[in-house]
C-alpha cells in the first residue's frame, strides 16, 4: 500500500484517535496512550509513529560517537515530557502544534509560517521561534531528529520534491548553525504525497504545506540494535 494511500485512511481513524487519548498530567495536554497509537498505528500504517529516515543504526552510532548517551526505562517517558512542555511554552501564541504520540513529539510548521511561497528561506520572524526549538533540541539532547518537507498537489514533483527537499534541509541547517548536533538529523522531502488534508480546497492546501519535526528518544534498545 502506497504511503499517500495510507495517509488517506486517517480520517477514517478520527474515533480511535479520541478513544485513544490521555492527559498529560504535567502538561494538561492531551496525547495519545499506547494502547491508542497500537490501534491507530493498523489503520495509518505508523503515520507519526515509526521508523526514521535513514533508521536508526548509522544515526545511533554517530549519536554515541558525539558523547550523547541513551534513555532507559520509566526515565524516557519524563524525558519526553519534559522535552513537550517546554516546546509547547516556546511555540504558544504562533501556528507551530505540537503532536504527542507516545514517546514521540511532532512538530508540525505550516509552510506560511516558515516560509515565503516558492522559498527554502526561513522567514525572519520564525527565526525567534526556530531558535528557541534549536535551543530545547540542544538541551534534550538524546533524541533523534528528522525533518520532513511536504507540499499540495499544485504544481508536480519535478517542483514540488525539491522544494520541499530543500525546506527539510533549510530548517535542519538553521537547527544545526543554532548548536543542534547535525548526527541526530535526518531529513527528506516528499512533495505532495503525504497530505494530511484535502488538496481540493484552498484551506487543505495550506494544511498540506508544512514542515514537520518529529523527535525519537535514543533508547538503549537503539544502542544495543534492538
Amino acid at each position: 500500500m502506497h504511503i499517500s494511500a495510507k495517509l488517506a485512511t486517517a480520517v477514517a481513524a478520527a474515533g480511535l484517535l479520541t478513544a485513544g487519548c490521555t492527559t498529560n498530567p504535567e502538561t494538561g495536554n492531551q496525547r495519545m496512550s499506547k494502547a491508542g497509537i497500537g490501534a491507530i498505528a493498523g489503520v495509518v500504517g505508523g503515520f507519526l509513529v515509526g521508523d526514521l529516515v535513514g533508521g536508526r543504526r548509522d544515526r545511533t552510532e554517530k549519536i554515541l560517537g558525539a558523547g550523547i548517551g541513551a534513555l532507559a526505562g520509566a526515565g524516557i517517558g519524563h524525558y519526553m515530557d519534559e522535552q513537550e512542555k517546554k516546546l509547547r511554552q516556546q511555540t504558544a501564541g504562533t501556528d507551530v502544534e505540537v503532536v504527542r504520540n507516545g514517546d514521540e513529539i511532532l512538530l508540525n510548521m505550516p509552510s506560511g509560517v516558515t516560509f515565503d511561497t516558492n522559498s527554502y528561506t526561513v522567514k525572519p520572524e520564525f527565526q525567534g521561534t526556530l531558535n528557541q526549538v534549536a535551543s530545547t533540541l540542544s538541551q534534550y539532547n538524546q533524541t533523534y531528529i528528522d525533518v520532513y518537507g511536504h507540499t499540495d498537489s499544485t504544481g508536480n514533483d519535478t517542483i514540488n520534491i525539491p522544494l520541499s527537499q530543500n525546506r527539510a534541509q533549510a530548517v535542519a541547517s538553521y537547527l544545526t548553525q543554532r548548536g543542534v548536533v547535525a548526527a541526530r538529523i535526518g531529513t527528506q522531502g516528499f512533495g505532495s504525497s503525504q497530505p494530511v488534508a484535502t488538496n481540493d480546497t484552498p484551506v487543505g492546501r495550506q494544511a498540506n504545506r508544512r514542515v514537520e519535526i518529529k523527535i525519537v528518544p535514543v533508547t538503549e534498545g537503539d544502542v544495543r540494535g534492538g
